[in-house]
């Protein structure tokens, strides 16, 4: 089975409130704080209204980026109301990318 990450909660086109509470997970990898660099492991990113990062390219950290460099599976953030892309993106423990195909893309709708 090829590694992957999904959005446990919301799903795609789910009308949620803010703050966001969302849950993320991973299979054929391994959750691990940032920092640690054994091989297939790495932790999650949050991209507001963007696609994936590409493999090997570092994810932003800007406000519309979010580390979970302690190794965090789930995050409350509050969204400004309206359509949100949101992109789950898997990075390596050097916030390196590894790529389209370890990330996901959902559209939600946030209601004030």
């Amino acid at each position: 089975m090829a590694a992957s990450v999904d959005f446990s909660h919301p799903h795609d086109g789910a009308a949620v409130g803010s703050p966001v509470r969302m849950s993320f997970a991973v299979e054929g990898m391994e959750v691990k704080p940032a920092g640690d660099t054994t091989p297939d492991t790495g932790h999650f990113c949050l991209l507001l209204d963007r696609g994936p990062v590409p493999q090997g390219e570092t994810v932003p950290a800007t406000g519309r980026a979010w580390h979970f460099s302690e190794g965090q599976n789930s995050v409350s953030l509050p969204l400004p109301p309206g359509r949100h892309r949101l992109t789950l993106q898997f990075d390596n423990g050097a916030h390196v990318s590894y790529g389209p195909h370890m990330s996901k893309t959902i559209i939600v709708q946030v209601w004030a």
